[in-house]
């Protein structure tokens, strides 16, 4: 009897002794709790405990996925590249049409903030302040002027984790974009990684495997709950995407699992924590269609 159906399945065993029937009844067997990561609902365990790819606690039962709006503002009005701005965030609960005051951890924070400049040369991973109105504010200091492109990530209390987009604008000096194929070593502060792809040659809409070899890995540690966090975007800023490593092996070797979803180039931010430094690299990989 599946657990859709009972809970607890009752068997019953017919025995024979000494040439008459006897039935027994066996004790209760209790099928396995179905644990499920919110994060990754493909991911299912027999027990509670946390998702081995991006860290997240188990779940019993995950909520339908139901989006969220973020409702994004900034103070002054007119952004200026090297200012001081407040960006305001306030999540709204499409229930109630009211602002969301509680929210889950993810990944040791409650809100995420990834901001990329229209030319891909600035790239940021930051954390806004939880007001107790439960909106959030984030502090920034926008180096360029021109179109920026921005990826929340967050999870509302009695929902799932969301991914929420944004686009603002900064007044100032622009610089064009130089987006070709880059794929050699990258330096951080304390390590360099080099990358390899599972195939050479990524084709959108298959699976890319990402394995990044870490010189010295001595010495790495999880960054905000997982050993990695990786950002890549297309270079028209159309598709962001916040990837978790799938595995790490007991080298130096992180292996990530990506599907590009269109041809162009992306470029891609990794950030790896290595005796207390985080360490963020880049690489611009070329996708190709199927044909």
């Amino acid at each position: 009897m599946s657990k859709q159906v009972s809970r607890r399945a009752c068997l019953g065993v017919l025995l024979l002794s000494s040439g008459f029937p006897v039935f027994s009844q066996l004790k209760d067997v209790a099928p396995p709790d179905d644990w499920v990561c919110p994060m990754d609902p493909d991911y299912h365990s027999a027990k509670p405990g946390k998702c081995p790819r991006c860290g997240m606690t188990l779940v019993l039962h995950v909520p339908d996925r139901v989006e969220y709006p973020l409702e994004v503002s900034h103070t002054p009005e007119l952004l200026r590249a090297n200012q001081t701005a407040i960006l305001n965030f306030r999540v709204i609960d499409p229930a109630t049409n009211r602002a969301v005051e509680r929210f889950e951890i993810v990944h040791e924070k409650l809100m995420h903030v990834f901001l990329v400049s229209g030319n891909l040369e600035y790239f940021a991973h930051e954390h806004p302040v939880a007001q107790k109105d439960g909106s959030f504010q984030l502090p920034v200091v926008l180096p360029l002027g021109g179109m920026y492109r921005m990826l929340a990530d967050f999870y509302p209390a009695g929902s799932v984790p969301q991914l929420a987009l944004s686009t603002f604008f900064v007044s100032g000096p622009q610089l064009p974009a130089n987006i070709t194929e880059s794929l050699a070593p990258s330096k951080g502060a304390n390590l360099i990684a080099s990358l390899r792809m599972d195939p050479e040659q990524p084709r959108a809409g298959l699976e890319t495997k990402l394995f990044y070899t870490l010189d010295p890995s001595e010495g790495l540690e999880p960054y905000l709950g997982v050993w990695a966090h990786m950002l890549i975007v297309s270079s028209d800023l159309i598709d962001m995407l916040h990837v978790h490593p799938l595995l790490k092996d007991q080298s130096s070797t992180i292996q990530f699992n990506v599907v590009f979803p269109r041809s162009g180039f992306y470029r891609i931010w990794s950030q790896f924590q290595r005796k207390g430094v985080v360490n963020t690299t880049v690489f611009t990989v070329p996708v190709k269609d199927l044909a």
